[in-house]
Order: structure tokens, then C-alpha cells, then sequence
């Protein structure tokens, strides 16, 4: 593990602002990259985007089993809830003999992650245009410091508002590995028909890919054989796509499993979010965290940039450090407690300063 770098009695008004982090990153031979969590969700709407919000949306669904869940475990934290259930369903193997128990709360397990991506889903903005020109500019700015310098994004949230802000600002470099596959090349070469293309599917532009969602979100689904992206029709909004979808009993990929081991479990079993996973190992260079305070239901997360630093060698080709955003003091405090854990150079900035909605 790397010695720590933040002293003790290091204060977070003594941190330095979000601008001269990046003076400093940009004078550097190598590239550097972001990971945003959900306080770059936060940051936009609070009141949408928050635990607090989810968790109140869920409970005025009125569903009995939720209901005593969250009485039981008395928490609004969902990966608390989601990791409980496990050691339950766990213990319940152990001592229940007629898996009556365990199917009761296997069941509650699926409900609740289903009614977390109803909640995002419902709660979530209608439409790329409900975020204001102003507010999607800047934040395109924010993410394009990374991607037209060689740096790759990485996402661990399930709403559309980056896809939105990309998608809006017409971005050329922020390709996601998704394309469609010309249906007709032949026929079209020949002048016979007009080109058609196939849905949208993850693999074919992956080696390029430099937008990434480590743990899922709401327009991607897997069908099983692919990696398909919902989109915008002349009918509907991309978010009612989704929905309609959804109301079929089909789910876009989320990773909503309790605690790191678990998500890490969810992610290897999908190729997608294990290429976006594995690319996340193997950086080079620095890392900025926004919005991301590497919880310990996230520890999977520190893992991969440990994989990145190559676990702590001194040289060759390597992440060298990162730098993690803190809004307040008890953040502060909190990132000087596992700041050991990482093997590579901890740097803190002041989040708050960052602006990335304006």
C-alpha cells in the first residue's frame, strides 16, 4: 500500500480549488481521466437524485415487504439494504428447511432492486431539454477538459444526464463503443436501395470507446445475445422508451448489489460492464474522482485503480496518482481514513469548486 500523503491536521479550508488541479494535471506528459459518482447527479438536482428522494419514492409505493424492509434495517441507504439481505438470505440457507424464508427474501431482494430502477426512472427528468442550455454547456466543458485529451470517462450512475449532455453538445469524442451494423452494404454500393442500419448495439466501436458505465445505466440493456442501446424514436422521448421497455418486465443493466464483492460479481457477469471495468484497470497516468467517495460499499472500485498503479510498482507505464473531490470536512476526514488503501498518490480538492453545472 502506498504511504499516505494527507496529513493528519491537513484542513479543508487548506484545499486547493478544482482549477489548479487541472493547471497542475495539464502541464504533465500523461493523460488523465475522470470517474464522477452519484454527486455529479447530486450536484444537478439534489431533490431528484439524492437516497432520501429514492427512498421516499419507494415508500409511497406502499408495498408491504419494502415497507418492513427499510423498518427492520431503519436505513435509507439501498446498498445497506441490498448487502443485509444477502447475510440474511445467507443465514437463512443455513437454518431454514423448507426455503420458505429464503424465497421470501430472494423475492424482496428482486423487488427492491426493480423498484430502485422504477425510482430513477420515474424520478428522472423527462427530456435532454429540461436540463438548460447553459447548465448542459458547462458540464460538456467539464467532461470535454478529459475527453478531447486523450482521457476516458467513467460513470458509476444510472441516469441519462451525461448521456444528455454528450448526446446535446454533439460531442465527437465521446465515443461509448456502441454503433449499428449497415444492413445492406451491398445493394446500397450498387445504388439499388438506401442505406439501413440495425438497432444499436455495444463492440463495434469498443476499441475507440472512451465514455464508460462501470456499474450500468437506465438506456442500456442486455437482450441476452447483445448489448443494446435504447434511443430516441419519432414517437417518444429516449426516457418513455425506457419505460415501455421496462413495463415488459425488461430492465436495463444496473449493478445495485450491496457491498464491492458483490457488485464485482454482477459485473463479471456481464461483458459490458467488464470491459468497462477492465479499462478502469488499466489507466495510466492520474485520476480525478467527482462526486465519488469510495465508500466501503465500493472497495472494487479502489481495487481497479490499485490494478491501474500496478499495485504500487515505481515505474513503467501506470496511473500515478488520483485526485478525489471533497464537499466538506467529514469527507475530508473520511478519504484521510483509507487514503492507505490505495496504491498510488491520494490527492484531495475541494469538490465544491469544481462547478460543473454552473
Amino acid at each position: 500500500m502506498a504511504k499516505g500523503n494527507i496529513a493528519a491536521d491537513f484542513k479543508f479550508d487548506e484545499l486547493p480549488d478544482y482549477g489548479s488541479v487541472l493547471a497542475k494535471l495539464n502541464q504533465r506528459p500523461y493523460p488523465k481521466h475522470l470517474i464522477m459518482g452519484n454527486g455529479f447527479s447530486m450536484a444537478y438536482d439534489y431533490k431528484i437524485f439524492s437516497y432520501n428522494a429514492l427512498y421516499d419514492f419507494i415508500e409511497k409505493l406502499k408495498d408491504p415487504t419494502l415497507s418492513k424492509l427499510f423498518e427492520v434495517i431503519n436505513t435509507k441507504n439501498f446498498e445497506l439494504v441490498m448487502r443485509q439481505l444477502d447475510n440474511f438470505i445467507e443465514i437463512a440457507k443455513a437454518f431454514d428447511t423448507d426455503d420458505s424464508l429464503i424465497n421470501a427474501l430472494t423475492e424482496a431482494h428482486k423487488l427492491l432492486q426493480q423498484s430502485l430502477i422504477d425510482a430513477v426512472s420515474a424520478l428522472h427528468p423527462e427530456h435532454v431539454f429540461e436540463v438548460s442550455e447553459d447548465k448542459s454547456k458547462t458540464c460538456y466543458d467539464f467532461l470535454n477538459e478529459y475527453l478531447e485529451k486523450d482521457g476516458m470517462v467513467f460513470s458509476t450512475n444510472y441516469d441519462l444526464l451525461l448521456y444528455w449532455v454528450l448526446v446535446r453538445n454533439e460531442s465527437k469524442k465521446a465515443n461509448d463503443g456502441f454503433g449499428r451494423e449497415h444492413l445492406n452494404p451491398v445493394a446500397t454500393r450498387r445504388g439499388q436501395e438506401d442505406a439501413e442500419y440495425g438497432d444499436l448495439y455495444w463492440g463495434k466501436h469498443k476499441e475507440e470507446q472512451k465514455v464508460f458505465h462501470v456499474h450500468g445505466t437506465l438506456p442500456i440493456f442486455d437482450t441476452g445475445t447483445e448489448i443494446e442501446k435504447e434511443v430516441y424514436n419519432t414517437r417518444n422521448y429516449l426516457l418513455q422508451n425506457i419505460k415501455n421497455r421496462m413495463s415488459k418486465k425488461e430492465y436495463p443493466i444496473f449493478v445495485t448489489a450491496g457491498d464491492g464483492i458483490e457488485k464485482l460479481k454482477q459485473i463479471y457477469h456481464n461483458r459490458y460492464l467488464t470491459y468497462c471495468y477492465e479499462k478502469l484497470s488499466g489507466i495510466t497516468g492520474s485520476l480525478v474522482s467527482f462526486g465519488f467517495n469510495f465508500g466501503e460499499y465500493d472497495y472494487h472500485i479502489i481495487d481497479a485503480v490499485n490494478k491501474a498503479a500496478k499495485r504500487g510498482a515505481q515505474s513503467g507505464e501506470k496511473l500515478f496518482s488520483i485526485y478525489i473531490g471533497v464537499y466538506n470536512e467529514d469527507d475530508l476526514e473520511y478519504i484521510k481514513s483509507i487514503q492507505d488503501k490505495f496504491d498510488c498518490k491520494v490527492n484531495v480538492y475541494n469538490s465544491q469548486t469544481a462547478r460543473i453545472w454552473g
